[in-house]
């Protein structure tokens, strides 16, 4: 589990978190991925919850209970080479990172879209804001909350913090997987292991996302995200030192065709002195940032149309 996240309020009371009905879920080259789904009789809608990078699906199980608890069936899920889809062996996997969008979020899409005939919308915590565009079915969804949505490019993070950031994700980071194999995160507190792949995606991001993928591919990379055309809100926190408002406007640059709305949020509006990426997802926040999110989720609505941004940034 990433650096800074302590686990939910009721889990930390509790122990484990009351669990949703296991599901397997078959990506297209194979590889089955481990996850649940919270069902809630007759629903008004399903949800897929993707998490950040290295974070384990059981960190947002208790936001699936509560949204199930409202009207959602909910899946969450562990991307390839992450907890409950943790292959035996981790060093020499093969995983990547864009895999997680064109394979494992396109293969829980699927899954929900078959299960029942429901609109289809999408809670992205960090990257999990930015895979759908990368599905080949991602113009299925039909409405999209995002937290914090960044693809880790390293001129993004928070100036105060940029050096230190840069230096333990773009240069301990690749180091260390090289001697490994894989990515120790967990040995380190820093995050969940990664594999080598997904790890080194990270590291040596570069500013156009697109430049990632071999030549060949890049125009049907941006296509995909060009097709989404589901209305979204991008809710940034103002003491995140990964999802800052550049790094936000940089990811929401691919969704040209969507409808976008954004939030720019502080801890005070919710009664705490931090937030930052990770800790919208603790049960703290139920009667908080939870509740104001069923507003959109449920009905449309933009829960904090006073909160926008300060204005545009070029996208480089």
């Amino acid at each position: 589990m990433a650096e800074g996240i302590d686990l939910p309020l009721a889990e930390a009371r509790n122990g484990r978190p009351a669990e949703g009905a296991p599901v397997e879920i078959r990506c297209s080259d194979g590889v089955v991925l481990g996850g649940h789904v919270w069902a809630a009789g007759k629903a008004r809608a399903s949800v897929i919850i993707n998490p950040a990078t290295g974070v384990l699906a059981r960190y947002y199980h208790y936001y699936a209970r509560f949204l199930a608890a409202h009207g959602f069936d909910v899946l969450t899920y562990d991307y390839r080479g992450i907890g409950l889809s943790r292959p035996a062996r981790l060093s020499g996997c093969g995983y990547h990172w864009r895999e997680w969008g064109e394979k494992d979020f396109d293969a829980a899409l699927r899954l929900m879209d078959a299960r029942a005939d429901l609109p289809l919308y999408v809670v992205g915590h960090s990257i999990g804001g930015f895979l759908p565009g990368l599905s080949k079915h991602a113009r299925r969804v039909d409405r999209m909350l995002t937290m914090g949505a960044q693809y880790a490019y390293w001129r993004d993070y928070a100036p105060e913090r940029r050096m230190q950031l840069f230096l333990k994700w773009h240069v301990a980071m690749p180091v260390l997987t090289a001697l490994f194999g894989y990515f120790p995160g967990k040995r380190l507190g820093w995050l969940e292991d990664l594999p080598a792949g997904v790890a080194n995606e990270w590291s040596f991001r570069r500013a156009r996302m697109e430049m990632s993928h071999p030549p060949a591919e890049r125009d049907e990379v941006l296509e995909r995200f060009s097709a989404v055309t589901a209305p979204i809100l991008a809710v940034a926190m103002s003491d995140d030192e990964l999802g800052t408002e550049p790094a936000i406007r940089r990811t929401l640059a691919y969704y040209r065709n969507a409808d976008v709305s954004q939030a720019l949020l502080q801890p005070v509006d919710f009664g705490f002195d931090a937030i930052g990426h990770f800790n919208l997802f603790h049960a703290r926040h139920t009667e908080g940032f939870w509740r104001d999110s069923l507003l959109w989720l449920r009905d449309g609505v933009h829960p904090w149309p006073h909160k926008q941004p300060r204005g545009k940034m070029a996208f480089d």
